[in-house]
């Protein structure tokens, strides 16, 4: 039989396959040579085949007919097969495998060796995956190796020891013996290893910590050794040596430390030199003090101690790695409750950290009620200065903090009472008493007096907003929405709601009269609906990203929202108002737009498409009667991202399909390229390109589209939303049609832009697609 191929020709083969497949063939091919050695007993090659073997393991393939082969190497007299045995025992087996039984003997063979190599080997090998039955066998032979005058061995020991009384307790004791001089070691391996079985045995025993106690003033002079003592080159890590060991011992510290009076006090000055004396421009420096910081908060310190250690998680705050801000704010959130006062010093560094665009920076808080009331002293006193994502993020946290509802609403009321200039805060007081004011009116607030409201007092406040010279259009958007929402929450003020409905749907602010004609219409033909509509916002949901946002409808208000690609769940969502809407006011033979990102102009609760669509019938047949019906799911269609490949995206067959002019009115010219896709044949992808012929440029230029339900269409994302004059550029927009079963194509469009200082709108119809589109 021929000579195997070493492992690292296996590895240069394997890395030249080019797909995932063409490494499985390898693979298995290299597998099948592998059980033909091992059936014929082979062992010449046995180690470098279980090499190879082990290699393909680490890549994810199977690899368990290798564990007797295991069991061969350990076996064998030879170093280096029992080095590939050994690590394959560890890779391969774990306390499940009945096979690890028969390793029992080899190991303890291999303890009492003469080579203090092979010695670790076995040593390394029970340590990390020795089962309650070897640990109990071969627990006396690493005794013995602990009390080892040889350095090498007794750091491997201790670390086989700490797995042994991890899945054997009762056998701690045993190695109480062997502990006493461990500390005595100059060896930096043994001292390490050391004191992570001693702080595993403190951790698991009381009468072990108690027994410990007497070791603190020991470790405390090792630790003033490792701070005080010159360059060593074999421990030195940018320039602080070994600060592995330093942090290990200070986690021991804290062990002992913790309710005990004598041993706290022991250890105070060292804390002392620790905290003043490490360097902070490394992150080695850093972790250092970390350490340092939680073991003066746990351990009976002095006071002077504890304001220095909250001193240092400052510092930390104003660094710029947010790993170390995140680890401060942590830290003082813990201590918060017992050093009020010393944390209260770096309150406004906290706060700063609230504007930080790490969301997990940023969710630092003592309490929700904090959290709240802080945000909202930020838009009481610069609210016209703040972040545009202040507003859904504070509804939003709001939403979420279920019993502080009542609490916030209140609050909020008196916040904006007479006075609306910081806009910011009146949308927030706005949108919540518009879903809490019900609670607001029943005096339900425990965290503070409540105070008696009627519901004219509550909607004399939303009226004032919205006549307020000061209040911009989104802030009347929220407060025509909150009177809505109160027509489901009020019982005595259902009347005047309406008519304040009413009278702005003649407003010459469009969206406000969109707004109130839609509102409307709820109270005149679907008043049966209403309360389902209008009903509570559940809790919101939020994808801690910080990658692009999409556009959320809220009742009619818009908020930033992480894009989430799981599918949308069963109940009516509040990114389908815009379809609900149709449905409710008779576009039942419509497909509306589907967004994919979001636009410069957010839609408004889907009126703009009501407006695009009114009440045609692009089928041809009678348009249905208006009736309510169940709301469908429009969920994101598949023809998206189905079959994305390597080969070219579109036809060549779209060559042939000659363009059209679908609009040409007031120097405003449209016009429609296709291609087809090569993924999805039935997917008609359309370019649009509008230019302008005019002598200015048309601005707030926004492109509508809707076609029959037998469609399904996407718009995506226009390149600007500026046409420049004397037809010098273009606006071009993709939009992406499926039509599955091959139907003539139609469409009706709707443009709106200014111009000359003047809104402009117009609706047209797309009769004329050329059959190459579409068939």
């Amino acid at each position: 039989m021929p000579a195997p191929i070493r492992l690292r020709e296996l590895i240069r083969t394997i890395r030249t396959a080019r797909t995932q497949a063409e490494e499985r063939e390898m693979i298995q091919k290299e597998c099948a040579a592998i059980r033909s050695s091992f059936r014929e007993e082979d062992n010449t090659y046995r180690c470098r085949n279980v090499a190879k073997l082990l290699y393909m393991h680490m890549l994810g393939y199977p690899a368990h007919f290798g564990q007797l082969e295991c069991l061969k190497l350990i076996a064998s007299q030879k170093f280096t097969d029992k080095r590939i045995g050994y690590l394959g025992a560890m890779l391969l087996l774990d306390e499940r495998q009945d096979v690890h039984l028969l390793m029992t003997n080899c190991i303890k063979n291999d303890l009492n060796h003469s080579t203090q190599f092979v010695q670790g080997l076995a040593l390394c090998t029970l340590g990390c995956m020795g089962s309650s039955e070897m640990c109990r066998d071969l627990a006396g032979e690493v005794e013995k190796l602990l009390k080892t005058s040889n350095s090498y061995l007794r750091k491997k020991a201790a670390l086989c020891a700490v797995h042994v009384i991890r899945k054997v307790p009762e056998l701690m004791e045993m190695f109480l013996p062997a502990t006493k001089n461990l500390l005595n070691e100059k060896n930096h391996g043994v001292l390490h290893t050391s004191v992570v079985l001693l702080t595993e045995m403190c951790e698991r025993s009381p009468d072990m910590l108690a027994h410990f106690r007497k070791l603190v003033p020991q470790l405390v002079r090792i630790l003033k050794n490792l701070i005080m003592s010159g360059y060593s080159p074999e421990h030195d890590v940018s320039g602080i040596s070994d600060p592995f060991l330093q942090v290990r011992i200070l986690r021991l510290l804290r062990i002992l430390g913790r309710n005990d009076d004598d041993s706290s006090e022991a250890m105070n000055d060292i804390l002392a030199q620790v905290a003043t004396n490490t360097e902070t421009s490394k992150n080695v420096g850093n972790a250092i003090l970390y350490e340092t910081v939680l073991t003066i908060m746990d351990i009976k310190s002095e006071s002077g101690l504890r304001v220095l250690a909250i001193n240092i998680l400052g510092r930390f705050l104003l660094n710029n790695d947010k790993n170390i801000r995140y680890v401060a704010l942590t830290s003082l959130l813990k201590t918060v409750q017992t050093d009020h006062n010393a944390v209260q010093r770096h309150r406004s560094t906290i706060v700063d950290c609230l504007k930080d665009l790490d969301v997990s920076i940023k969710r630092y808080a003592p309490s929700k009620r904090w959290h709240i009331d802080t945000i909202m002293r930020v838009l009481t006193t610069a609210g016209s200065y703040v972040r545009d994502d202040a507003v859904p993020n504070l509804i939003q946290l709001i939403t979420n903090s279920v019993e502080m509802h009542a609490y916030t609403v209140q609050r909020l009321y008196k916040a904006i009472l007479g006075d609306y200039s910081q806009q910011p805060l009146v949308q927030v007081a706005a949108w919540c008493i518009g879903e809490y004011g019900d609670l607001l009116v029943s005096g339900q607030c425990e965290e503070e007096e409540p105070i008696q409201v009627t519901e004219d007092e509550v909607l004399d406040i939303l009226e004032s907003v919205l006549i307020s010279n000061m209040s911009t259009s989104v802030t009347r958007g929220y407060a025509l929405t909150a009177i809505m929402k109160l027509s489901t929450r009020f019982t005595c003020t259902v009347n005047r709601i309406k008519k304040v409905v009413s009278i702005y749907g003649s407003s010459i602010d469009v969206e406000l009269q969109q707004r109130a004609v839609e509102y409307n219409a709820l109270f005149k033909k679907y008043d049966h609906m209403r309360s389902a509509l209008l009903e509570r916002m559940p809790v919101m949901e939020k994808v801690t990203t910080n990658g692009p946002t999409e556009i959320v409808q809220t009742n009619g208000e818009t908020e930033p929202a992480p894009l989430e690609t799981k599918p949308p769940p069963s109940g009516p969502q509040p990114t389908s108002q815009a379809n609900d809407l149709l449905d409710l006011l008779g576009g039942n033979d419509i497909t509306p737009v589907i967004p994919t990102a979001p636009t410069s102009k957010p839609s408004s609760a889907g009126g703009e498409l009501l407006d695009l669509l009114g009440d045609i019938n692009l089928t041809g047949a009678p348009a249905a009667a208006p009736a309510p019906a169940s709301v469908p799911q429009i969920s994101q269609p598949p023809f998206l991202l189905d079959g994305l490949s390597s080969q070219p995206l579109f036809n060549d067959i779209a060559a042939g399909i000659p363009s059209i002019t679908a609009y040409s009115k007031n120097g405003l010219k449209i016009e429609f390229t296709f291609e087809r896709s090569n993924t999805n044949p039935s997917v008609t992808v359309i370019t649009i390109q509008a230019s302008n012929s005019t002598e200015l440029d048309m601005t707030d230029f926004v492109f509508q589209a809707a076609v029959p339900k037998t469609f399904q269409l996407q718009l995506l994302s226009p390149s600007s939303s500026i046409v420049p004059a004397f037809n010098t550029g273009t606006i071009t927009q993709v939009i992406k049609v499926l039509n599955p079963q091959k139907q003539q194509l139609r469409m009706r469009i709707k443009l709106t832009y200014n111009h000359k200082g003047s809104a402009m709108q117009d609706l047209a119809e797309v009769n004329n697609f050329p059959p190459q589109s579409w068939q």
